[in-house]
């Protein structure tokens, strides 16, 4: 018998500085994407800041929506999906996950990537990610396929159109954080 796992996208705007340039260039309320394996969302990775006050170093991180460079941008916007995957996908996320906090330190921020999206022309550097090609490859590695493109033209406003995911939260990350476990996926 197989069992369900449900997983879970993160889509922010935390209103810093690239955030608010992507924005203006894209126009989507979603500058950011991460992903989580619980709905309190301990357990969150993705590519971002490595310290909460430096932009230019960047790479593979675990979030914390309380703490580290959230708790920087307290009126951060967000949209929480839902995915349900079943036990074979939920083990090779896994497997993959490890690998990258196993490895955290030889994964860096693809910049040039961004471009890429921007011109749609794949630009893929070796152990180099941003956050919505990061959870994409993920996906994608783990037999999930929702998207109609390579990972590394993935976008958050890819995330935000996919019928897919079901949407079981929008608005304030602090608002979100303060329910925590106690909030139901119906």
């Amino acid at each position: 018998m197989t069992k369900n796992h449900i997983i879970y996208i993160l889509l922010t705007h935390s209103g810093s500085l690239l955030s608010k340039c992507i924005n203006i260039y894209t126009k989507e309320p979603y500058t950011h994407v991460s992903i989580a394996l619980d709905t309190n969302l301990k357990e969150l990775y993705s590519f971002g800041r490595l310290n909460p006050y430096n932009p230019i170093l960047a790479g593979f991180v675990k979030e914390d929506i309380i703490k580290g460079t959230y708790s920087r941008f307290p009126e951060t916007r967000c949209a929480l999906y839902s995915y349900n995957i079943d036990d074979v996908q939920y083990r090779k996320l896994k497997n993959q996950l490890y690998k990258f906090k196993k490895n955290g330190d030889k994964y860096s921020y693809n910049l040039l990537g961004l471009f890429g999206v921007i011109f749609n022309f794949p630009i893929e550097r070796k152990n180099n990610y941003f956050c919505s090609q990061f959870v994409a490859t993920l996906l994608n590695n783990s037999g999930i396929d929702l998207f109609d493109k390579p990972p590394v033209l993935v976008s958050p406003r890819d995330f935000r159109k996919c019928k897919e995911l079901n949407l079981i939260y929008e608005g304030r990350l602090r608002r979100y954080s303060r329910m925590g476990s106690s909030y139901q996926i119906y």
